[in-house]
Parts: structure tokens; sequence; C-alpha cells
């Protein structure tokens, strides 16, 4: 059994440190990258039960290095040739953007320093959809959005205000209401998506109830579908335009 291919967090992670480091010092010694090899292993996208005993160890994050090293233009090093695809797009989608590079990089560390969150996104399921599991920011930061959308606590406060404030929990983008169609099964049903992008996240951020939309699945999803994220108004409009296509 191989290890897993290398993941787009993986590959944010490593290239944040090629960029930072002088490709000479690409050894397994070299500290920065026995610190990212201990990061790569906290990560919660790959399964224990699919890493080997060498997953993620200093030797292969230097060949990694020495990948990007290959790649890169501007570096007369040989490197190492055998890079794949993914190692090749992602490092022009940011040689041009290294300070979005170390946003996100700084956040998914920040976001995978505490046990308890990493818990918390282990326990987010695994996507089938690629367009919503390869967003532009990664899984890491994807699951840290779900984490913070299942607020139990601030869910129930942004249901309890729109009761009392509409008397109705009507999905924000195509109306639509759980209580209305399925009657007392669907009573007090309905999902919490968190408008913030991504791109605006800070390792300190305090979710408020502003910061929730009340959405009904097929709608939450497609929110999810967009990068970068889609508002609420947006697909509103786009739900609009496509039914008067069909009238």
């Amino acid at each position: 059994m191989r290890n897993p291919r290398w993941h787009r967090d993986e590959l944010i992670l490593t290239l944040n440190v090629y960029f930072e480091n002088d490709s000479s010092t690409f050894i397994s010694s070299n500290k920065n990258i026995i610190e990212l090899s201990g990061i790569l292993n906290k990560l919660p996208i790959h399964s224990l039960q699919l890493r080997k005993s060498d997953f993620r160890n200093v030797n292969g994050v230097a060949m990694k290095l020495g990948n990007f090293t290959a790649i890169d233009p501007s570096n007369d090093s040989k490197g190492l040739t055998s890079f794949s695809k993914n190692d090749e797009k992602i490092f022009f989608e940011f040689v041009d953007n290294k300070t979005e590079l170390k946003r996100i990089s700084d956040l998914i560390i920040e976001s995978i320093k505490q046990k308890e969150t990493i818990e918390k996104l282990y326990e987010i399921e695994e996507e089938t959809d690629n367009l919503v599991k390869e967003g532009f920011e990664g899984e890491v930061l994807y699951k840290l959005h779900k984490v913070r959308e299942r607020n139990i606590k601030l869910n129930e406060s942004k249901k309890n205000q729109t009761l009392k404030e509409t008397g109705k929990l009507e999905c924000e983008v195509c109306g639509f209401d759980f209580f209305h169609t399925y009657g007392e099964l669907g009573k007090g049903f309905i999902e919490c998506h968190h408008t913030r992008p991504l791109s605006t996240y800070q390792s300190e951020q305090i979710t408020k109830i502003k910061d929730l939309s009340l959405v009904c699945s097929n709608c939450h999803r497609m929110l999810h579908r967009s990068r970068p994220n889609m508002s609420i108004e947006t697909l509103k409009s786009k739900l609009r335009a496509n039914r008067q296509l069909n009238t």
C-alpha cells in the first residue's frame, strides 16, 4: 500500500515553505522541514488507516520541495523532476500571489493547533464533489467553515430570532419552508449557512448571528459549490433568472 496522494492543503503548506527558504537547504535535517512534516501529519485530511509509517516524513517533504524546485523557472537548481500535475498547477497558481499563499497557510496551521478543533474537523464528512473539496482555500478551511456552521447554540439563536421577527423559517434563497411542506416532521428544521467567505477568515474569528443565513439543503449545497463563495443575493438572482427562462 502506498501513501495517499498529496492533497491541495498539503501542497499549499509545502509551497509556502518553498518560497520562504533557499532551495539549497532542502535536506531532512532542516528544522523548517521537520516542523512542516509534523504539521502535515496533524492535518485532518487522510485517515490514519491510509497512512504508512513513513507518511509525510522529513525525507518525503524534502523530496516534494525538490519537485517545486524543478518546476520553478527562476530556480537554476535541477530539483526532482518527478513532480505531478497538481504540483505544477498549484505552483503557478500562487507564484505571483505569495501573500495569499501565506495567509492561507498560516490560517490552516492556526486552525489545527488545538486538539479539540482537529477532532471536530475530522467529524466533518468527506466531500464527494471535487468542486467543493478542492476549493481555492483547501479542505481544512472548508471544514472549519462547516464546523462554524454547526454551532448548535448559535444556530438555535438565529432560528429563534427569525421566528420572532417573521413567524416562519423560510430559505432565504428560494423560500422553501420545511414545516409548510412536511408538517410537524419539518417543524423547526432548516440549515444555517455561514455567510463570511473563506477569503476573509481570520484565526481568532468569532461567529455572530449576523454571519448566518437560513437556507434549505439544496440552496446550501449550491452556495458551497461556488468558488469563491457565492452570496445569498447572487444565488437568489441566478435562481430567479433560471425560473424565468423555464416559464
